[in-house]
């Protein structure tokens, strides 16, 4: 027995709305993985001398894994983190770390020769901080945390001359991912008060 014909036109058709409908999935799908970004920096706590002064380099910043991302990380509670998909830092984290870091070092040294890593030649500088930071997060408490250690080396023979750590705690004065990175630009301006005191 012979099957009925299949008119071309009910064949057409059902291509054309398979199509339809992929093509409506796959716009769907990229509406979804398009969400809207927001971008932050980290800020100093002011401007240092413009010039003058001992100096001074920054770096390398090194960053515990977690924090190795551009996302924004934030531990929802014990042992929990979660990585925030639309809220992320422009740029490097590191680099935006040892910038900061310079500029506060700066102001409280009273010097404004002060460098980031890399930087080219050892001539005019006296001493190098490298920083290992090991937490720099917010938490669901309504906090921004920071742990950080570094090491004072004496240029141009880079002896080791002091080592010490640090953690401490800011509350956000308000909700939101802008006031996390301003708590953490605080922390930030509290560490350089740290390390300024064991820069000899």
């Amino acid at each position: 027995m012979k099957r009925p014909p299949t008119s071309a036109c009910g064949t057409s058709c059902l291509k054309r709305s398979l199509r339809r409908y992929l093509f409506l999935a796959s716009s769907l799908l990229a509406v979804g993985c398009a969400a809207p970004k927001s971008y932050y920096f980290l800020s100093a706590e002011g401007p240092a001398p413009a010039s003058g002064g001992i100096g001074i380099g920054v770096g390398p910043v090194v960053l515990a894994s977690y924090l190795d991302r551009s996302n924004f990380v934030f531990q929802e509670g014990g042992n929990r983190m979660a990585i925030v998909e639309s809220h992320r830092w422009a740029g490097e984290l590191e680099e935006n770390i040892a910038r900061v870091t310079a500029v506060n070092l700066g102001r409280r040294l009273g010097t404004g020769n002060v460098r980031t890593y890399p930087w080219v030649g050892d001539g005019e500088l006296r001493h190098q901080i490298s920083v290992d930071i090991r937490q720099f997060h917010g938490t669901s408490d309504g906090e921004a945390v920071l742990e950080a250690a570094w090491r004072v080396y004496s240029l141009p023979d880079r002896r080791m001359s002091a080592a010490s750590s640090w953690s401490g705690s800011e509350p956000l004065r308000a909700d939101g991912y802008d006031e996390l990175a301003a708590a953490q630009s605080r922390l930030l301006a509290r560490l350089a008060g740290e390390m300024a005191a064991t820069v000899k």
